[in-house]
């Protein structure tokens, strides 16, 4: 699953992913992030009229047909096994599949103080993109466009089954045309378990718990000391993300 993860870099996403056009005047575009939650808006990577483009979505997906925006808060995942045939999600992953950039993403772990939360990133620290699903929505009330999307889900590696039974799906670099606009059999063979061995976990602070703490702080690897010490966070752990 991925309920929170990371972008604490954004001023790299041009050159990650080769991104000619890339001058937004939003300046949330350079933020860094470090605690990234759902139904925040965040940088997507779609292809619009064949070049790749970068634009702000709502994390959540609001399918076109949908009555109401707020389904859009049970749909930030989609699993890779029902993409192709759910009505949520098949139109978008046979016309609208995108890339999210990221750098590290969070799940926790049961020990006797409580859940400790770990960042789970890439060996080398590097920016990477998950695979990812967009819509637009009409609001049939006031008209308003809506830009939504989620990310996909598969089954864990040996890394990240220790914290859950699912992992977001990440789209390595010679793979991002083939996701973007690859046939549909293409893309469904890319929804596999990202290898181990180019992951890395650490433990961090309990304050990630909580939406409204996005400190650089909250990404700082605790000591072993500091772990196996940790009192009971204040603000519980983010209950389970919400995955259609």
């Amino acid at each position: 699953m991925c309920g929170r993860f990371t972008l604490t870099q954004p001023a790299y996403i041009a050159a990650k992913f080769e991104l000619d056009n890339f001058a937004p005047v939003e300046p949330e575009f350079y933020e860094p992030r470090f605690n990234v939650a759902p139904t925040q808006r965040i940088v997507v990577i779609p292809t619009v009229d064949g070049q790749r483009q970068a634009r702000r979505m709502r994390w959540g997906l609001v399918p076109s047909w949908a009555k109401d925006a707020k389904i859009g808060a049970n749909c930030i995942n989609a699993r890779a096994d029902g993409i192709a045939s759910k009505p949520a999600f098949r139109t978008a992953f046979k016309n609208r599949r995108c890339l999210i950039p990221a750098d590290g993403f969070y799940e926790w772990q049961t020990i006797p103080q409580g859940k400790q939360p770990y960042r789970i990133t890439l060996a080398d620290g590097a920016m990477f993109a998950f695979a990812g699903l967009w819509e637009r929505w009409r609001d049939p009330a006031t008209d308003e466009s809506i830009e939504s999307c989620c990310i996909v889900t598969c089954d864990t590696n040996e890394l990240t089954a220790k914290f859950h039974s699912r992992m977001p799906v990440i789209i390595a670099a010679e793979d991002y045309d083939t996701w973007l606009s690859g046939t549909p059999e293409q893309a469904l063979a890319l929804l596999r378990p990202y290898p181990a061995e180019e992951m890395r976990a650490y433990p961090v602070s309990s304050k990630v718990n909580s939406p409204r703490n996005d400190g650089a702080e909250l990404v700082d690897e605790l000591s072993e000391r500091a772990e196996s010490t940790a009192q009971a966070p204040e603000t519980p752990p983010p209950s389970e993300p919400a995955e259609c």
